[in-house]
């Protein structure tokens, strides 16, 4: 072989052996009644992994990572038409807002005033209403560059939408890295007085097979305590701790390990539904670990947010069963504005509203 041949040979090995660069791809994923289009956006990395999420909802339709022996799988329950995202009653792979989890009784006063909500949850309000975040059209748009892509979805919720004051412009930017990092920037501006409490709402399942449920994962939280409940899931205030208790995954264990133990907690919410009490004091930390030993994924939390609602899909039915995925929910306290002793969930016309959670995936 000539070194002219040599050369291109060599080239053309090593150019096969260099990863694509990052990238976005947009579709038309369905059309709702009103004739608007909704678009999925599918965020490419260098490894392959791919992240795709809904203009509807600003919901993540999927997570498309690697297991151990490199074969890739979607790791989010999730629908493929827009027909399931709309009757849809379990939040899957929404974006909550304004507010994630129960506020009781459906109000909260703010300066004196008495705003009543969407009472969606027995006499609770639940992540913002029947027509919260989760179910109208965000504005997209992407950029792409050698490390990551991006997706960035805005939303401008008017003042009194399902009973919130203020009008509200929210952005949520997805970033998926070449290291398997799916970031996620929550921004909010009002021009009122309002309250703001944003998370989103993917069930994951790490073996990748729906059928099979996420028992058999182990998980690690870092926290010493979570909230206790009442018979309607709504914090009392006190701070339980989970020495000695189901709740204590401070070392990593099973999920199902506890889940069908004698305790009140648990039977209140037939399972985990519980948020625990975060140590981050609002800097980016790890605060919890999962693991499939079967499929050697691996998911990592990092948060700025005080606490973290860990939900075992106790109440899923229908296209999927009870405990086919599991919520890692980073958010504030439930209930937080009915409670002033909890960290404050009021945004004033001169702040802005910032939150970040980093969803990490690797195999071993």
């Amino acid at each position: 072989m000539g070194v002219f041949s040599t050369f291109l040979n060599d080239l053309i090995m090593n150019s096969k052996s260099i990863n694509p660069p990052p990238e976005v791809q947009k579709k038309i994923f369905g059309t709702l009644s009103s004739g608007v289009d909704v678009f999925i956006y599918s965020l490419i990395n260098s490894n392959g992994s791919h992240v795709s999420v809904l203009t509807y909802g600003a919901i993540i339709q999927s997570i498309e990572v690697s297991d151990s022996k490199g074969n890739f799988g979607n790791i989010v329950l999730n629908y493929d038409n827009i027909e399931s995202y709309i009757k849809d009653t379990s939040f899957i792979g929404a974006t909550i807002g304004r507010y994630a989890n129960r506020i009781n009784d459906a109000k909260f006063t703010l300066d004196g005033h008495v705003y009543e909500l969407d009472a969606n949850d027995g006499s609770n309000s639940l992540h913002g209403g029947l027509e919260g975040f989760h179910t109208v059209v965000w504005t997209a748009k992407t950029s792409v560059n050698k490390s990551s892509a991006t997706l960035s979805l805005s939303y401008h919720s008017s003042d009194m939408e399902n009973g919130f004051p203020g009008n509200l412009c929210t952005t949520i930017t997805y970033t998926l890295t070449n290291s398997n990092s799916l970031e996620i920037y929550y921004t909010a501006t009002t021009d009122k007085k309002t309250i703001v409490n944003l998370t989103n709402h993917s069930y994951f399942n790490l073996s990748g097979n729906f059928r099979k449920t996420v028992l058999d994962h182990h998980l690690q939280i870092e926290s010493d305590y979570i909230l206790e409940v009442n018979s309607n899931l709504i914090p009392t205030t006190k701070f339980d701790k989970v020495s000695s208790t189901p709740f204590d995954f401070r070392q990593p264990k099973l999920i199902g390990q506890h889940i069908t133990s004698d305790n009140n907690q648990l039977r209140l919410a037939s399972g985990y539904d519980q948020c625990w009490v975060l140590k981050n004091n609002g800097d980016l930390k790890l605060v919890s670990k999962s693991f499939h030993e079967a499929s050697g994924r691996v998911l990592e939390v990092l948060t700025t947010e005080p606490g973290i609602q860990f939900y075992t899909g106790n109440h899923l039915s229908g296209f999927y069963n009870k405990h086919s995925g599991f919520c890692l929910e980073t958010q504030h306290f439930p209930n937080s504005p009915n409670e002033p002793e909890f960290p404050t969930v009021i945004l004033n016309p001169e702040d802005t509203y910032r939150s970040t959670t980093i969803f990490k995936f690797s195999n071993q």
